[in-house]
């Protein structure tokens, strides 16, 4: 009760209805790890555009694969981007520098990042400052050039009244750390004190981009949450996409499994790209894929195979840093934005497969696949990629690599799975309010009542088999599941099941001929 019953009246109070609504959680988030011209290195950043891409990382680069992938992501229905850069060399010694002169030493900036990008940043001191005669006060200004050394300026950003003490409120590192797109501070200046009137040009070093990313840089570090498991400090994840780490060097299978590994403690699903050299002789292209699937099956293991999915072949894109002209690159980005395309227009339970999940901007394949061959790799859990007659270039296959026909398992089909782990995501984070509640019948059936709600809720929107609930789904929560001795320990089991839809893979139409009516 609010207060204590001591006056005659009315009182009024609030009962809990017990009423804890579960959300759904985001179905297409991809991830990207890759190399990038620019931007954060092993920070997980999250985009909703191309154009918020180019402004942090760079935008499309002939050294960045990943940055190609990405670019087809939202050209083909993505919303939702995660973004780890990698790279591989000296941070620090890669990071151009801009060393401004002060009466008894230097502040040297630094660019926010490694890359020859920062080698056409320039900064400009003046000391027009609100109170002139406050030696530590100036203004600073940093602008990004088209190139080094060129006059043109695209973009630019001013900090006034900043200092060199760091008592001052507006300290200068302090600034540009929470400010600045461009620039942090190296080293400090000497005694707080401030930069002479100057403008003055970054200078960077000959190898500013580092050299080409390898598999060490992908599969990172843990406990430095380097490489994939930079992902650690994103709160949720889909899709992971690793593009080739040049247009030349593949992907390492043992670097396929660590992924598949840490999909699956993520409840993510792994896009893993062939390589393009399954398709060099397009005599032996099908069975060099037949054996390569196995291969990656084999080192992803059968049990992380149930969180991973792979498309052939590669697709043909007209190049923007080429003239346009048509070069290859792996699926992974493009297939990622057809199924973020396909959970808005559908839902996670519908194939990303089939005439509706077409391909923007693809001109082609790099092999093209005829029915016969179809028909060989779709039993191993190799989803090919189709050209049709009006239809175009279209997903073809909605298997997971455990989807081969020879292992019989349960996570067949890729939208069977996915409307799994969209349901563990969602109900994991909606009965967090469970912990610590007194366990016995009020709260089962709360339980009850909520997670209920919420499988009916994906019924009513066609997620299931079942023309009932009771066909559809079940939410049990009480002393059956619970014993007497799981209570002692602190334990409330909760059993939920659902029938799922699976994709008509295969349509029969039987046809016969009718006779004349035959008098009898």
């Amino acid at each position: 009760m609010p207060v204590a019953l001591s006056y005659p009246g009315v009182y009024i109070e609030e009962v809990p209805s017990g009423v804890r609504t579960i959300t759904a959680v985001a179905t297409s988030i991809t991830a990207f790890i890759g190399r990038a011209a620019q931007g954060p290195v092993n920070q997980a950043v999250r985009i909703q555009s191309f154009a918020e891409f180019t402004q942090l990382f760079g935008g499309l680069s002939r050294l960045s694969t990943m940055s190609y992938a990405v670019s087809q992501f939202f050209q083909n229905g993505g919303t939702d981007a995660i973004i780890v850069r990698v790279f591989n060399g000296n941070v620090t010694a890669s990071t151009p520098t801009i060393t401004l002169v002060t009466a008894t030493g230097n502040l040297v900036l630094e660019a926010s990042s490694p890359g020859t990008w920062g080698a056409s940043l320039r900064a400009i001191v003046d000391h027009a400052t609100r109170d002139v005669a406050n030696t530590s006060l100036f203004n600073l200004t940093i602008q990004r050039l088209e190139v080094p050394g060129s006059t043109k300026v695209i973009a630019s950003e001013t900090f006034r009244n900043v200092s060199g003490q760091a008592s001052d409120p507006r300290f200068v590192n302090t600034v540009l750390a929470q400010e600045s797109s461009f620039v942090r501070v190296r080293t400090s200046a000497p005694a707080g004190e401030r930069p002479n009137n100057a403008t003055v040009a970054a200078v960077g070093t000959a190898n500013d981009d580092g050299s080409a990313v390898t598999d060490a840089e992908i599969t990172g570090n843990q406990a430095a949450r380097t490489g994939i498991y930079a992902l650690d400090s994103s709160d949720l994840f889909n899709l992971l996409c690793i593009p080739p780490l040049s247009p030349t060097t593949e992907v390492a299978n043992a670097t396929w499994a660590a992924a598949a590994a840490y999909c699956q403690t993520r409840r993510a699903v792994l896009i893993v790209d062939p390589p393009d050299s399954w398709t060099a002789n397009p005599s032996t292209a099908v069975t060099t894929a037949e054996t390569g699937v196995n291969a990656i099956r084999t080192a992803i293991g059968n049990d992380n195979a149930r969180n991973s999915v792979s498309y052939f072949p590669r697709l043909r894109i007209p190049d923007p840093l080429n003239e346009l002209r048509l070069s290859s690159f792996a699926s992974c980005g493009t297939v990622a934005g057809i199924i973020a395309r396909t959970d808005a227009q559908r839902g996670v339970w519908k194939a990303p497969a089939g005439l509706d999940a077409s391909f923007s901007g693809v001109q082609g394949f790099t092999y093209t696949l005829t029915d016969g061959e179809n028909g060989r790799l779709n039993p191993l859990g190799l989803n090919c990629l189709r050209s049709f007659p009006v239809a175009g270039n279209v997903v073809w296959g909605a298997r997971t690599l455990a989807g081969a026909d020879l292992l019989a398992s349960e996570w067949k089909y890729l939208p069977v799975r996915r409307t799994a782990l969209y349901i563990e995501e969602s109900l994991y984070r909606g009965t967090q309010w469970v912990v610590f509640e007194p366990n016995d019948e009020p709260l089962w059936a709360q339980i009850r009542l909520n997670i209920g709600a919420f499988m009916q809720n994906l019924f009513r929107q066609g997620a299931f088999q079942g023309k009932t609930p009771r066909e559809a789904y079940l939410v049990k929560c009480d002393r059956e599941t619970t014993t007497q001795n799981d209570i002692n320990l602190g334990i409330v089991n909760i059993v939920v099941g659902f029938a799922p839809l699976k994709p008509a893979e295969f349509v029969v139409i039987k046809i016969q001929q009718l006779a004349g009516q035959i008098q009898a």
